[in-house]
């Protein structure tokens, strides 16, 4: 059967789609980072420092990206670039400690201990909901692999820096991280390929034990090697290095508390078990994520020291979710648990702010402990509280500017600064939109005549009677064509697109 499609029309499917793919992303958002002047005051704001009370009218200077002044006057130079704030809130920058933006893959859910796969590998700088994030104020967020793993992959935080290659978003001198996980997700509950054995483990108990053996097998690697390197540093001869284990590994940073466990969880059991496993191995887990059921087991939560990152309000999305209740960020943190509020959600990370003021209405949180929610507690929970997450001397300039009190509804980010650098812009945005749509409505038009076909443009069929337009055949209707006496019949010819491009079209969609 002669295949109807063409080089040209598969081409032509591709410029669609390209064209398609642009047309969804906001066209005028700068490619480039602005550049960062050596010098910014920030003047005439409500100054919420998070550490040390609110400054009323006053000012921020920055310099070469740190914080080197905060009161309500600063020395600042006359060449300083100057930022009127004037009515205006400044925070510390929302760090989120729960998000999957900027990663081209998620889940390596082959087999239930992943620990060698590593997010740092496929970070996507050009995903736009890291622009979308920064329009909500985030400055940093802990990027975690997926949940259907015992044992998931390495983890690593990164700074909003839009524009700048993936070399440039790692959070620099940030301690990674490992993605654990419990629960329905992890024994696959929701999940099952028909007539395919089940993964192992399908049960909390195998979870339970996948986790043990994976360590055991970290520890007795760990051993080997510190063998190894004992009789090596005592001039052993003809010693062998034991094999590496790219899966074991990360698993002995944590053995050596060079890396940070963050788990994925719901229920009060499997908490339970984490911490004893933890115990067991002489490890800790320095995150419970979700932790939904955290306010039934807070006290042993807080024994243990291990930071909450929970949701503000999320219920009854699943079975293991249904004893979640909006007090459980307020009572936790009455037990003396670090809680953070996390979005796992990149539309959730743009209004942060609101969710963690949720625990004021539920629990009675006062305005300072549910700012530290989204701003402080999930920087300690990172182990980066030294350089973000309040408004002091020496920090990086990691700020969120807004017209109201960050946690009223009515709060929207006027300004995103990272490291001294206004990545958002609010009113520059607004001001290209109008820019922004007229080159969608370029796109458009070109796609649009891109497809109109003029006959002109076609070339003549050779199958058609001489003299005979393309546009006036009608392949439906065939009729004999008349022959002059003694004319042989023409050759077919062959197709623009050969027998490639035959084979692509059969093949389904593109």
């Amino acid at each position: 059967m002669k295949s109807s499609c063409t080089f040209a029309a598969i081409v032509k499917k591709f410029q669609i789609l390209y064209l398609l793919y642009f047309l969804y992303l906001p066209l005028a958002v700068s490619a480039a980072p602005p550049d960062a002047p050596s010098v910014v005051v920030i003047q005439n704001a409500t100054i919420l420092t998070v550490s040390h009370g609110t400054i009323e009218r006053g000012s921020i200077l920055i310099k070469d990206g740190k914080i080197a002044e905060v009161g309500q006057t600063v020395n600042a130079p006359k060449d300083a670039q100057v930022i009127d704030a004037a009515g205006q809130f400044v925070i510390p920058g929302i760090i989120d400690c729960h998000s999957h933006i900027a990663a081209e893959s998620i889940n390596e859910g082959s087999v239930s201990v992943s620990s060698m796969v590593n997010m740092t590998e496929i970070l996507n700088p050009d995903d736009i909901d890291i622009y979308r994030d920064l329009a909500g104020g985030v400055t940093s967020a802990n990027i975690l692999h997926g949940s259907a793993n015992s044992i998931g992959g390495q983890t690593l935080v990164i700074k909003l820096r839009w524009g700048q290659p993936a070399a440039k978003l790692p959070f620099e001198g940030a301690l990674p991280g490992i993605k654990f996980a419990l629960g329905e997700n992890v024994k696959r509950s929701n999940f099952s390929i028909p007539g395919q054995p089940k993964r192992y483990p399908a049960t909390r108990m195998g979870v339970e034990e996948t986790i043990r053996g994976a360590f055991i097998e970290a520890r007795d690697y760990k051993k080997a090697w510190e063998d190894f390197d004992k009789r090596s540093a005592a001039g052993g001869k003809n010693l062998i290095a034991p094999r590496r284990d790219l899966r074991l590994e990360p698993l002995v940073e944590v053995l050596e508390g060079k890396r940070y466990v963050h788990s994925h969880c719901y229920r009060e059991d499997e908490i339970l078990m984490l911490l004893r496993v933890a115990k067991e191995f002489g490890f800790k887990v320095r995150t419970f994520q979700h932790v939904l059921e955290g306010y039934k087991v807070a006290d042993e939560l807080a024994a243990a020291g291990v930071g909450a990152s929970t949701f503000s309000d999320w219920w009854a999305y699943k079975v293991e979710a249904y004893d979640a209740i909006p007090y459980n960020a307020a009572l936790m943190t009455r037990r003396g648990v670090v809680v953070s509020i996390n979005s796992d959600s990149a539309e959730e990370a743009t209004h942060l702010n609101q969710e963690a003021a949720k625990s004021m209405k539920f629990g009675g949180l006062s305005h300072d402990e549910a700012l530290k929610m989204v701003t402080l507690n999930p920087a300690m929970q990172l182990g980066i509280d030294k350089r973000v997450g309040t408004i002091d001397v020496g920090k990086d300039a990691d700020l969120a500017i807004y017209n109201h009190d960050p946690l009223s509804a009515y709060a929207v980010v006027q300004k995103t600064i990272i490291d001294g650098r206004v990545y958002f812009d609010r009113q520059r945005d607004i001001a290209e939109r109008s820019e922004r749509e007229k080159e969608k409505k370029a796109l458009i038009d070109k796609l649009k005549k891109s497809a109109e076909k003029k006959p002109e443009d076609k070339k003549p069929d050779a199958t058609a009677p001489s003299g005979q337009k393309p546009a006036e055949k009608k392949p439906e209707v065939k009729k004999p064509e008349e022959k002059k006496p003694g004319e042989k019949p023409k050759p077919p010819q062959s197709t623009a697109a050969g027998p490639a491009a035959a084979d692509v079209c059969s093949g389904g969609a593109l």
